[in-house]
């Protein structure tokens, strides 16, 4: 008995070393969910899975048509409870959809917990070293990688000052931007006139000159900008 504590208080120190490799990259990345959640998370899942592993030690004795050992019903139970906790990181802002990345980490954290409480080490601490080269290295590729850049446009003028469509998506392109997906609406009885639309480009800093213009004309009585990512 001696030997099997050895080999799960073993098992829980590298299911602990794992999830802190994962959660202190998003620690450092300033996401709320981070070192010591990690941690938790591989842990937990590395207790419960070595709990199954462990029925035939605890029920000894048992007549064996009584006892069903699945491992497979452990881990499932497990993902389903940590699609609650990942969940509880995902948050919608407008259009705008954050924490996707840190609920798929810890969706993983809770996977390589159960590899590493079933005793499968090296696999378990294979897929937490890809884990976190995802998380930081394709983090780089993501800045390298030429990509398009997508937001919520949404300018409200004084109905009888409003400009025409045309007018508006000209001043969206001559800084590079294009626009899709207008519509209107009026406001305040309808004295405000309401342009929005979903805008792309190369690069955010074209939203930033687009941004000062808006700030600039004397027209615009107020505008959102919102773009989007994780």
């Amino acid at each position: 008995m001696d030997s099997d504590y050895g080999i799960m208080v073993t098992r829980l120190l590298l299911s602990v070393v794992a999830g802190g490799m994962i959660g202190l990259e998003r620690t450092y990345n300033g996401r709320p969910a981070g070192f010591r959640t990690h941690t938790l998370v591989c842990m937990a899942s590395a207790l419960l899975m070595q709990f199954t592993v462990q029925q035939w030690a605890l029920l000894a004795g048992a007549p064996l048509e009584t006892v069903r050992v699945d491992p497979t019903r452990m881990a499932q139970g497990i993902m389903t409870g940590i699609g609650f906790l990942g969940a509880g990181v995902i948050m919608k802002e407008g259009i705008t959809i954050r924490g996707l990345t840190t609920a798929a980490s810890i969706w993983i954290t809770a996977a390589i917990g159960i590899m590493l409480g079933m005793g499968m080490l090296d696999i378990g601490f294979t897929a937490a070293v890809l884990a976190l080269g995802v998380l930081s290295v394709f983090r780089w590729l993501e800045r390298v990688v030429p990509t398009l850049h997508y937001a919520r446009l949404e300018v409200r003028f004084k109905r009888a000052e409003a400009p025409s469509l045309g007018e508006v998506k000209e001043l969206v392109a001559r800084h590079g931007i294009d626009g899709n997906h207008p519509s209107y609406r009026l406001e305040a009885d309808g004295r405000i006139y309401v342009y929005q639309m979903t805008v792309r480009a190369r690069h955010n800093h074209y939203y930033q000159a687009l941004a000062a213009s808006l700030n600039n004309m004397e027209q615009v009585l107020e505008f959102t900008l919102d773009p989007t990512g994780d």
